[in-house]
């Protein structure tokens, strides 16, 4: 039986509040939401795929499966690549759900073989040559006004028909959600594929395919690609829906701990030991990403 929504926005609010960061995030939130048209059949379209997951760093720690949060492999530019060959992505820099996911595979958070699977059966005209990575920005003003600027750019020279955006954390869905705004603007029709339905449709976006499972799990079940290749065809299929702020939830299920929504950041189950050890990894994790943003600025 499919469980209810996780509700992300006042499990957050109260982790951090618990953890001694004093007042709440304000998250996005417009009553207007800019929605695009797809001009042509799936079976004619380039499709884009933006993912905030980032490159593999070598040299900045643990970034494999299951890693602790790791500020040094953030990044905090929009990044293309080729779709060309599958690239090695991480999530270790993000607040995916640890305890219950591991992120290793890839297919669950970065659908390009879903996508070039149904390229090959005709179903998408094909995969654009290249990717983008879409930085977490805790700033609005940030995303808005640096980051989706710099995606459309980046898409509109691809020449792209529509994009599936594709976030991990909480502030990811934020932040994809922001970049969909941005591109249906712009005339490019977007889905995102996420796991956190309460932020996504706070922000308000034309299109998301919900998918009810562990943060790090936006894209499919882990070791399924069937599942994978099956929420890759109900986002795209999406992409032909008109009407704003539709979201779609798959029938996938996570067949893990079935408690893990209420274990998932629930500051009352944690010891006041264990609510100071997160709060001290919390720091340096903040401490290491910013060296990291300061790297980046000074190049």
């Amino acid at each position: 039986m499919s469980q209810e929504p996780l509700p992300y926005i006042q499990r957050i609010k109260d982790y951090y509040q618990a953890l001694g960061y004093g007042a709440p995030y304000r998250w996005a939130s417009f009553e207007d939401v800019p929605i695009a048209e797809l001009g042509k059949p799936l079976s004619k379209a380039t499709i884009g795929l933006v993912t905030t997951a980032a490159p593999f760093k070598d040299g900045k720690g643990d970034q494999g499966p299951g890693a602790p949060h790791n500020g040094l492999a953030k990044f905090f530019q929009v990044y293309s690549a080729s779709t060309d060959v599958e690239p090695d992505l991480r999530i270790s820099h993000i607040a995916y759900d640890r305890d219950h996911t591991t992120a290793e595979d890839q297919g669950t958070y970065f659908p390009l073989r879903a996508l070039k699977q149904l390229e090959a059966e005709g179903h998408i005209g094909r995969v654009a040559p290249r990717f983008h990575g879409l930085p977490t920005n805790r700033s609005q003003n940030t995303t808005i006004n640096v980051d989706c600027v710099e995606l459309v750019a980046r898409a509109r020279e691809d020449a792209i028909d529509a994009a599936v955006l594709v976030p991990n954390c909480p502030v990811c869905h934020q932040s994809v959600s922001l970049a969909a705004r941005a591109l249906e603007a712009a005339g490019i029709p977007t889905v995102i594929m996420g796991a956190a339905k309460d932020i996504v449709e706070h922000v308000g976006v034309p299109r998301l395919l919900f998918n009810n499972l562990p943060l790090g799990n936006s894209a499919g079940l882990p070791g399924d690609p069937a599942s994978q290749v099956l929420g890759a065809r109900m986002a795209l299929d999406l992409l032909n829906e008109t009407k704003p702020r539709t979201t779609v939830q798959s029938p996938l299920e996570w067949a893990g701990d079935p408690d893990w929504q209420s274990s998932y950041s629930n500051a009352a189950l944690l010891s006041a030991e264990e609510i100071a050890r997160r709060r001290a990894a919390f720091d340096k994790g903040k401490a290491d990403a910013r060296k990291v943003r300061e790297e980046e600025a000074s190049r």
